[in-house]
């Protein structure tokens, strides 16, 4: 494929990373968001194929399976953010991973073991994914040293989930044919029961050859090492695999029982399941903290070099009987094959120096300043990828969403945990482009620039984007506007390397709450790409998207809508109306217009976008249940509950489903639902419902996360709803407690406790305590929200109610008078 081929009119290809049985990994930029995907492009059926019915259900048996990798959501596995077929060829889009799969890491060691602490640390990650992965029903079924990527931060993530699947079932081996030039891969990771060819594969069969990894990484060679494919096959099937002592003696014999439990022939006796795997690798890494193991990282003399030779023999014998007397009992599609590459064994005394050290080491640099000098030697670039950070959740899709309980404050608050944790992936926005390709160099006036100059801000360019990947975004914001400056000095305000350092310091700044100041940077580089690229460059839209979504963060909603309106116009004409960018752009349209209050604008928009979602991605994709909890959102503001419950509910079910019961995702669904219930009257439902919400969120978020608070402050209003107002001021007074220590004591939610303690003091008849209250909530709004604020005036009106009941009637018509004045001048 030429260099410049352009995929669904989107993924411009770039650079070759690898060619394979399944076909070819390309680097290529996303020409829509302005970032850096790797591209797998699947090899087509063959032109005898073509209209052949093996060949539609390869394609629909692709799509299915890479919608079930879209799903799969944890930081341990590879985020597949697009697929689908152009000109016959099937391709997957997924993140692109700065770092060396485990193969690699073995090769550039010379084969020679890894120190038990770093195995360790891969085995509890790579158990950690598979825990999640198979909780969600899919198994890998090709795991190796090959599909485990080792980031440059330590993260390790499993490549090619549902698709070595989808290789396996579908027949991209040479299980179907010898001559189609797929190559099968060698048979080193096979448990014995795919050998045997049946049925009955589970998730044991991926801890049998995770079990083939860790052995691997801790001896230089696989369990079975052999020149002859049969005898490797035998010896998964027939054979106990050597003890890791024999080969390295310093190996703890902890970690060497869980390596050979995990090589168990049949899956009963291997570990329960990955979370069984993580327990006894805790169990593992103490006895090796204990004995000091990590130390020493080297094979014993003749352990790896020699010790391993006779069993190579016995094996080969029994391999040679095999042929000779049981070759019957190995599956028919094990016929000619060969055992590729073989690992070389060696002896390890040190880890090799990772390249990403040294960049930490520059960054901060101690003046506060950028490094005016690269990072050296960063990784090579591999498919699969470091996730970027990813963009704002849309509506509903994490901590701190809106609800119906209050009035809404604003487009969704973001996380501010470090990329690739636990922050939702699935974005208002389009996905953050952090390490955007350097724009092609465009004529702005400016002075011509060295290159070793362009070198060098480029690697300090790279560096910045790897503190907020690791979540350091104070450096990494100092650091992209530091490196603005410079490129404006020595290149000119609107050369394209200028604007996207300003791109990135805004997306640092808003990640900071310093939104503001984020709205500047966003402006001034929508500004000069315009000028530069043209308003309806892919850049430039990214970043006009950016200025109206800051602008929803600063309530200034029609000011948002005004700028969605123009960006959605110039998406549709440019990209067409069914385009991922464009449906994001229109869903923010819908909760922007919900903002303001226009409803049924909203229920129409949203519904819309969730229609072509359904049929695009499917009904389960979380953009389609990002998008249908906004049409819950609209149907309870307009009133209708009934329609709004059943629409969270049927959200929440799904969620459950694909992203598990205690995703923030699926609690928040939950949450509405429980409003709706609020809001229909249903108390006591309402009740057990938030109880049990309460539970979840305290055992996954703690009693101090503002999620969890917040349930409780909505089990609060349901128990005075309920008439229990005594328990509602217990509880009312112990969340505003909480809050106050973590929030602050003039934070919003912390201000909407203070206020439930007063109505509960109101209800138990205590006015003078609950005005004194009620007063210190109005005058803390006016001072955060201002005298005009719809809030502030709420909480005067309170004020002169309990004034009232206190028969000071001539004080709280003033009050009221006055509350009525600022209305009519705010």
């Amino acid at each position: 494929m030429a260099e410049t081929r352009l995929i669904q009119g989107r993924y411009r290809l770039l650079e070759l990373l690898g060619r394979g049985g399944m076909g070819e990994v390309w680097q290529a930029r996303d020409e829509s968001l302005g970032r850096r995907v790797a591209v797998k492009c699947l090899k087509p059926a063959g032109p005898h194929r073509q209209g052949h019915p093996l060949s539609t259900a390869i394609q629909e048996r692709f799509r299915r399976e890479a919608r079930v990798a879209a799903l799969l959501q944890h930081r341990g596995v590879t985020v597949v953010h697009d697929f689908g077929e152009d000109e016959g060829v099937l391709y997957l889009v997924m993140e692109l991973l700065q770092g060396r799969n485990l193969s690699q890491l073995l090769e550039a060691a010379g084969h020679r073991p890894l120190p038990v602490e770093e195995i360790i640390d891969i085995a509890e990650q790579v158990a950690a994914a598979l825990a999640y992965t198979h909780d969600q029903g899919v198994v890998h079924r090709d795991l190796k040293p090959a599909n485990i990527m080792r980031l440059g931060d330590g993260t390790v993530k499993i490549l090619d989930f549902g698709i070595a699947r989808l290789a396996h079932d579908i027949g991209f081996t040479s299980r179907l044919t010898g001559a189609g030039g797929m190559a099968m891969g060698t048979p080193h990771y096979m448990s014995p029961e795919q050998i045997s060819g049946g049925g009955g594969i589970d998730h044991r069969s991926d801890l049998y050859s995770l079990g083939c990894v860790l052995y691997e990484l801790a001896t230089g060679v696989p369990p079975f090492d052999m020149d002859d494919a049969w005898a490797i096959l035998v010896g998964h099937r027939d054979t106990p695999p050597e003890p890791l002592r024999t080969h390295r003696p310093e190996i703890p014999e902890p970690l060497e029982r869980v390596v050979l439990d995990l090589l168990a022939k049949a899956p009963e006796d291997r570990p329960a399941d990955a979370a069984d795997l993580s327990n006894r690798l805790r169990g593992s890494r103490a006895a090796a903290e204990a004995a000091g193991s990590g130390r020493g990282n080297g094979a014993a003399p003749g352990g790896a070099g020699s010790g391993a030779r006779s069993g190579v023999d016995e094996e080969s014998r029994e391999g040679r009987e095999g042929r000779e007397s049981g070759a019957s009992r190995l599956p028919a599609w094990t016929a000619g094959m060969t055992t590729g590459a073989r690992s070389v064994r060696a002896t390890r005394t040190t880890p090799p120096p990772r390249p990403e050290d040294a960049l930490l080491r520059t960054w901060p640099p101690a003046n506060g300043t950028a490094p005016g000098t690269a990072p050296g030697g960063a990784p090579g670039t591999a498919p699969g990828t470091m996730m970027p950070p990813p963009g704002w959740p849309e509506r509903g899709t994490g901590p701190g969403v809106a609800t119906h309980s209050a009035p809404h404050t604003g487009h969704h608050p973001f996380s501010h945990a470090p990329p690739s944790f636990h922050t939702p992936p699935h974005s208002t926005h389009p996905p953050h482009p952090y390490a955007p390709s350097v724009a092609p160099a465009l004529s702005s006036g400016g002075p011509a620039a060295p290159q070793h100059v362009l070198d060098a801000f480029a690697g300090r360019h790279d560096a910045a984007v790897s503190l907020a990947r690791l979540g350091r975004w104070e450096e990494a914001a100092a650091a992209h506007r530091a490196l603005a400056a410079e490129r404006g000095a020595a290149l000119g305000g609107d050369h394209p390397d200028t604007l996207a350092s300003r791109h990135q310091t805004g997306l640092c700044l808003a990640r900071l709450g310093r939104t503001a100041e984020a709205l500047e940077e966003f402006r001034a580089a929508a500004e000069g790409r315009e000028r530069c690229l043209g308003r309806e460059h892919t850049d430039t839209l990214a970043v006009r998207q950016e200025t109206a979504y800051a602008l929803g963060q600063l309530d200034r909603h029609a000011e948002a809508l005004e700028v969605y309106g123009g960006v959605l116009a110039d998406r549709e004409r440019t990209m067409g109306p069914e385009h991922p960018d464009t449906l994001r752009c229109r869903h923010n349209l819908a909760y922007t217009l919900s903002r303001l209050g226009r409803y049924e604008e909203s229920y129409r928009v949203a519904g819309e976008v969730t229609a072509v979602r359904t049929r695009v991605l499917g009904a389960e994709h979380p953009d389609t249940l990002v998008s249908r909890y906004e049409v819950a959102h609209a149907l309870g503001s307009l009133g209708h509950w009934e329609q709004a419950l059943a629409t969270y509910r049927d959200v929440a079910t799904a969620r459950a489903a694909t992203l598990g019961s205690e995703h923030p995702d699926t609690q928040a669904a939950r949450y509405e639902a429980g409003i709706c219930l609020g809001r229909l009257g249903r108390h006591e439902e309402a009740l057990g419902h938030y109880e049990a919400l309460i539970a979840d969120r305290t055992r996954t978020l703690g009693t101090r996360h503002p999620e969890t608070l917040r349930a409780r402050h909505i089990r609060c209003v349901t128990l005075g709803r309920l008439g229990r107002w005594h328990e509602a001021l217990t509880e009312a007074r112990e969340v505003t407690a909480v809050r106050e220590r973590v929030l602050g004591p003039e934070h919003a939610d912390t201000l909407a406790g203070r206020r439930e303690t007063a109505v509960a003091l109101g209800w138990l008849s205590r006015w003078a305590e609950a005005l004194t209250v009620h007063r210190e909530v109005a005058r803390a709004r006016e001072r955060t929200l201002g005298a005009a604020h719809s809030e502030t005036l709420s909480s005067r009106h309170d004020e002169a109610h309990c004034l009232e009941q206190l028969g000071r009637t001539a004080e709280a018509a003033e009050v009221y008078r006055l509350a009525a004045s600022r209305r009519a001048t705010g």
